[in-house]
């Protein structure tokens, strides 16, 4: 299914089991944990993974360990909550802290898997787009100093008469240095070098990209 892993947290033998076999069928690298507490001692080594975690555990409940996780790993981690215990006002606070789902037990096989598979395109996205931005933080460490005022300038909106007053250069020049960037940075379009401007200091870049 995917090179992502699943971390599964329950107290629950017979739950833990069943959701390895379920993952595993279907070509999941999946891991299962029996307290949260158990977790947090052996966390996983790896950038990116979903983890599955049940509500009520002695020791660390999932409110917990979604907390921390979220803490520790932000988005790189998504989670889903099972739980047997389905209470509104639970659901509507786990939610609130991020969780991608929060399922009742007994749950069915293809809901959990559905998910899974959804949390893992949400991975995918999130590590193209940072290594779209380690490209652009690539590119634009090629720029001396006064190209990067100028690019800095281009994706704020300004026109090169603008730049141009601003940093008391001819326009000209302001036109050399525009075509030095749009090279450096292998941007065919304006519009091109905002997104990399977004990508790399999305602050000075985000009000330019609206007007585009």
């Amino acid at each position: 299914m995917s090179d992502h892993s699943v971390f599964v947290i329950d107290d629950d033998e017979a739950i833990r089991d069943s959701v390895l076999c379920l993952l595993r069928a279907h070509g999941v690298r999946a891991r299962a944990f029996a307290s949260g507490v158990h977790f947090f001692d052996n966390l996983p080594d790896v950038p990116s993974a979903c983890v599955i975690t049940d509500v009520r555990m002695p020791g660390m409940d999932g409110a917990e360990v979604v907390r921390r996780l979220k803490a520790l790993k932000g988005d790189a981690w998504p989670i889903v909550v099972i739980t047997g215990h389905a209470e509104v006002p639970l659901a509507v606070q786990l939610m609130k802290a991020g969780v991608v789902d929060y399922i009742e037990k007994p749950f069915e096989p293809n809901r959990l898997l559905e998910v899974v598979r959804g949390s893992f395109a949400h991975l995918d996205d999130l590590l193209l787009h940072r290594a779209e931005v380690e490209v652009a933080a690539r590119r634009l460490a090629r720029l001396t100093p006064r190209e990067r005022e100028v690019f800095q300038a281009l994706v704020q909106g300004r026109t090169n008469k603008h730049i141009a007053n601003d940093m008391q250069i001819s326009p000209r020049t302001v036109e050399i240095f525009r075509a030095k960037v749009m090279e450096k940075m292998e941007a065919d379009t304006l519009s091109a070098l905002i997104r990399a401007g977004l990508k790399v200091a999305p602050g000075y870049a985000a009000d330019a990209f609206a007007r585009t």
